[in-house]
């Protein structure tokens, strides 16, 4: 070794390092045995042939290491703080949205009922039409209670579902909490990392394996949050009576935003990146693209399904007739968006992540004037979306529709779907199934 590099090595060593053995400042580090060693102790048989280093490159080596992990743990470190957060947070949500599921079961429940009650009306004065009039209001009404206990039980059945899906989320975040403050514990090595970056050469090296070890093991933990979902407790099923209640919508042309084009038949819309030249209107919507249906809305049940299945991003609704056309408090929405081959689904008001798997369809409309009530139906899996109960509408109200043209540019269209023609004698069947 040089006489410059020996001065230079021993100016960097602090005083009190010196070889346990030889009584000298160590020069070396043995990466082996990851001991350092003075000059002497290097030359002798036992670390002959083991990897060494000079101290200085040794200690630098481990300190540009422990910087990496230390900039990663710290990245590591946020993420875990944010995701505990995330779930603390996420907790709070999943007792709301439990409480939102109860009401809209309980919600959708009376809905059913009456639209049996009405059910039963129908297939009693088929009975009647067909010549069948013995005993047809004691068998119409033992038929009504029989469907009534069935109904009961199926919403039961689905509470307890919910209530258990319930248990099990909250199960989940519970468990991953404890997980996740345990991992931001053990994440505060982050300090100690800091603090040995920091010191001198010597310092560093010793037991600089068994800190570089403890570092990279919490590298391989995985921070995943548990995947919580309420979607799995659908309410499945339809009346038959909202096929029976079906009405074609006509789209209002004075109504529809310039880029909107309709057809001839005024049935579907499609969205396009040009503005037409149309003819002024007060009712015209001019910020979005959004039209109204022709049909106004003052009681009774009213249904309707639209085909949304070459929509990219779709709203339905209704809107009340004599609300402006910026007024978003005069409207109930349910908004469908795709983006790639992710769905997400809202409902307004208050705005509201709604939990669904796939894209849909058709989707049904149902409102209930009297009882202040608007749901959504998934008509091609005959289930329920969501609903809305004692909403504070007043007036007239109409059907809403607009449209948004998606990122990939693709043609974004909706059509009305007209309600199936039957024969007389093909109204509901006493067989048909209430739920």
């Amino acid at each position: 070794m040089s006489k410059r590099l020996r001065s230079q090595l021993e100016q960097e060593i602090p005083e009190d390092a010196c070889c346990e053995i030889h009584l000298e400042p160590p020069q070396l580090f043995c990466h082996d045995d990851q001991i350092t060693l003075c000059d002497k102790y290097f030359k002798s048989q036992e670390h002959k042939n083991q990897v060494v280093y000079g101290v200085q490159e040794a200690a630098e080596n481990y300190r540009k290491l422990f910087q990496e992990i230390l900039n990663t743990l710290k990245e590591k470190l946020e993420v875990a703080k944010s995701i505990l957060a995330d779930e603390q947070e996420r907790m709070v949500m999943m007792q709301e949205e439990e409480q939102n599921f109860k009401v809209m079961i309980e919600s959708e429940y009376r809905i059913r009922f009456r639209l049996m009650i009405e059910e039963n009306k129908v297939n009693f004065q088929s009975l009647q039409c067909c010549g069948f009039n013995l005993n047809l209001r004691e068998a119409s009404q033992n038929q009504l209670m029989e469907f009534a206990t069935k109904l009961k039980e199926k919403f039961q059945e689905i509470l307890q579902r919910l209530n258990c899906l319930w248990r099990e989320n909250m199960n989940k975040l519970r468990e991953s909490e404890v997980r996740l403050s345990e991992q931001i514990y053990s994440l505060q090595i982050t300090a100690e990392l800091e603090k040995k970056c920091g010191q001198s050469a010597s310092a560093l090296l010793q037991n600089a394996r068994n800190s570089l070890e403890r570092s990279e093991s919490l590298l391989l933990q995985c921070l995943e949050p548990p995947i919580t979902d309420l979607s799995l407790c659908q309410i499945t099923g339809m009346s038959k009576v909202l096929k029976v209640l079906q009405r074609p919508i006509t789209l209002d042309p004075k109504t529809a935003y310039p880029c909107l084009v309709l057809s001839e038949h005024l049935r579907s819309v499609r969205l396009r990146n040009v503005q037409q030249d149309v003819p002024g209107h007060p009712e015209r919507f001019d910020f979005s693209a959004t039209m109204l249906g022709v049909e106004s809305f003052t009681s009774g049940w009213q249904n309707w399904e639209v085909d949304v299945e070459k929509a990219a991003q779709w709203q339905l609704g209704v809107h009340r007739s004599s609300a402006s056309r910026s007024a978003s408090g005069d409207k109930v929405l349910f908004t469908g968006s795709m983006m790639g081959t992710d769905y997400t689904f809202w409902a307004f008001p208050p705005l509201k992540r709604v939990s669904l798997r796939e894209q849909m369809h058709r989707v049904g409309v149902f409102l209930d004037f009297e009882y202040r009530q608007i749901s959504f139906y998934d008509v091609t899996e005959r289930s329920l979306i969501y609903n809305f109960s004692y909403l504070a509408f007043q007036g007239a109200l109409r059907p809403i529709f607009s449209l948004c043209v998606s990122n990939g540019g693709m043609n974004s269209d909706l059509s009305i779907c007209l309600p199936h023609v039957s024969s007389c004698n093909g109204t509901l069947s006493p067989q048909s199934p209430l739920v």
